[in-house]
């Protein structure tokens, strides 16, 4: 484990300072349509703004039948694929808004990202997300050179990944060559001290918040199901390196260092990197100095597993 040393910057003291934790509404049956659009109108601005600051250039395509969002650099060809997995709870956000972490590790990686536009619950809730997810990763598989695909996801995005890599555990499918997570919501039942402890901390995200959107996803399964809650999942020695990203502020900080216990006592490689004084997915403001920071690392972490690995092959 890292635990990043020093204070937090100016800027990051300055998000902490303007955004009251707590201030998130609670989504409902009755307000989710409302709740997606206040939440898409605050980050397609600044995944608007990363674009216009990075040297990437992005279009709609679909694969296997899923509607994706692909990002390339636009001053050199990647020979290597990430699928990425947006975040949102599984209730909101969306492959676009999420350009904002895919647009960076697209430019700072050299790499092909491909971002499934997975279905959302309530209406459409698990497996939906999984299938989808597990559809395109499936062709990307069987049309990406060996050690060429990469997966990462945030928050639900972060679930997302594990809950495909398990099923391509079970199905037989390759694995890639390593997977970033960022603050990922790996348990559904919530577990840990965090969600307590830092519930009025962070300044992003709620104990209610998470609560409601799990109840959503998860319709009449249990939530302790591995396919719903990863880190009940049956990890072993197959399964890629992983980085994880969280912050002392982080709601689901706990479920970051429990994750990382599991796959360490399955003997996957794992590196988790602990930002003091930071919240769940600081990653997505990139107006914070450590935002840049952390995706630069993942950056490198995925580019030396792929570079690994596709010597190897």
């Amino acid at each position: 484990m890292q635990l990043k040393p020093g204070i937090a910057s100016v800027e990051a003291r300055a998000f902490i300072a303007a955004n009251a934790p707590g201030s998130l509404p609670v989504p409902s049956a009755l307000t989710i349509a409302e709740f997606r659009d206040e939440s898409a109108s605050e980050f397609r601005a600044r995944a608007e703004r990363m674009l216009t600051r990075l040297p990437v250039r992005h279009r709609e395509c679909v694969v296997a039948g899923i509607p994706c969002i692909e990002v390339v650099p636009t001053d050199s060809d990647p020979a290597a694929t990430l699928l990425y997995c947006y975040g949102g709870g599984f209730v909101c956000g969306s492959a676009f808004e999420d350009l904002i972490i895919s647009a960076p590790l697209a430019a700072f990686a050299n790499l092909r990202i491909v971002a499934p536009k997975y279905r959302l619950a309530p209406e459409h809730p698990w497996p939906a997300a999984v299938d989808d997810g597990f559809a395109v990763y499936r062709d990307l598989v069987e049309r990406t050179a060996p050690g060429r695909l990469a997966i990462a996801g945030e928050s639900a995005g972060g679930n997302l990944a594990l809950a495909i890599l398990l099923r391509a555990r079970r199905e037989n499918f390759g694995m890639p060559a390593a997977a970033a997570l960022l603050s990922p919501w790996c348990d559904l039942e919530h577990g840990g001290d965090s969600l307590e402890a830092n519930d009025g901390r962070d300044p992003t995200l709620s104990r209610a918040w998470v609560e409601a959107a799990a109840r959503f996803y998860c319709g009449t399964r249990d939530a302790a199901d591995p396919d719903i809650s990863p880190i009940n999942g049956a990890f072993d020695t197959t399964f890629p390196p992983v980085l994880i990203t969280t912050g002392t502020r982080d709601l689901l900080m706990s479920q970051c260092v429990r994750l990382a216990g599991v796959l360490r006592r399955a003997e996957v490689p794992v590196d988790l990197h602990v930002w003091d004084s930071l919240w769940h997915v600081f990653e997505f403001y990139d107006e914070i100095p450590e935002s840049d920071a952390s995706l630069r690392e993942i950056a490198r972490f995925l580019q030396d597993h792929i570079r690994s690995k596709a010597d190897a092959s």
